[in-house]
């Protein structure tokens, strides 16, 4: 079956980020289209992650635009990007180690949530209710991502595969349009990446939600790629179809060091 790619939803206009007197990224420029799988792809400090903080509002560009569903900004907050339904996982896990997984998972609801804090805790009026129903959503996550057997099972207890399949989850929670995936497969053996993998396509299919993803395996790369970006030292030096990229002789030359 033929698998439909819509309009472009995110496009990266121009992006560039300065540390100082370090350049991050220089005159970027990429967009994403609905429902694909987007993969930035590039040498350790290409500027990937970089990228990705300047897309979700950790990082400011000094120059340049992102454009999401139509409306155009200079720089956004966290907040905002959430709110207008981004959502992160991090190559580093920030999930809160001493709380069970359903908890972990929770947290993903907040922004959802209409109850202050103070009616959350108390779980009076309608916060109790409301609870109730985000709870219920977090279940069928915990379900699809095949991790009930770990639902009160302290997250620092749980190997890391499976971690990354509760920050998955987590982000999954906020019901996010795009999704924004650094290094999801990091440091996984081969059976936990053919698991992600999976898990990847199915979010993008069952739940119709896009997919911007950095990642090293490049075997995983091209296989559940729609098109693919590559970052060297901060720059752009290729755009397209994984095999449109494989046969780039620039990004051969990048990851084969003949360039530098």
């Amino acid at each position: 079956m033929t698998k439909l790619i819509g309009d472009v939803i995110l496009d990266v206009n121009n992006i560039s980020l300065r540390f100082g007197g370090v350049k991050a990224l220089t005159d970027i420029s990429f967009n994403v289209k609905e429902h694909e799988i987007r993969a930035i792809i590039g040498p350790n400090g290409a500027g990937k992650s970089s990228m990705l903080n300047c897309i979700n509002g950790v990082y400011t560009p000094q120059e340049g635009t992102i454009t999401f569903r139509g409306q155009t900004f200079d720089h956004m907050n966290s907040r905002q990007v959430a709110e207008m339904g981004v959502a992160r996982t991090f190559q580093n896990l920030a999930l809160f180690k001493g709380m069970s997984v359903i908890d972990n998972i929770m947290t993903g609801r907040n922004l959802r949530m209409k109850s202050n804090i103070l009616m959350q805790a108390l779980r009076i009026g309608p916060a109790e209710k409301e609870e109730i129903q985000h709870r219920a959503r977090v279940e069928e996550i915990i379900d699809f991502l095949e991790i009930q057997a770990y639902r009160k099972t302290p997250v620092g207890q749980l190997p890391y595969g499976l971690q990354k399949r509760v920050d998955l989850g987590r982000a999954l929670a906020m019901e996010p349009q795009v999704l924004l995936l650094d290094e999801p497969m990091a440091g996984m053996n081969v059976e936990e990446k053919q698991d992600m993998c999976r898990f990847i396509l199915d979010v993008n299919d069952e739940f119709g939600c896009t997919i911007v993803l950095i990642e090293h395996d490049m075997g995983v790369v091209m296989d559940i790629s729609d098109r693919v970006v590559v970052l060297d030292y901060g720059k752009k030096i290729g755009d397209g179809t994984p095999e449109e990229v494989r046969n780039n002789e620039e990004v051969i030359s990048a990851y084969l060091g003949t360039s530098h």
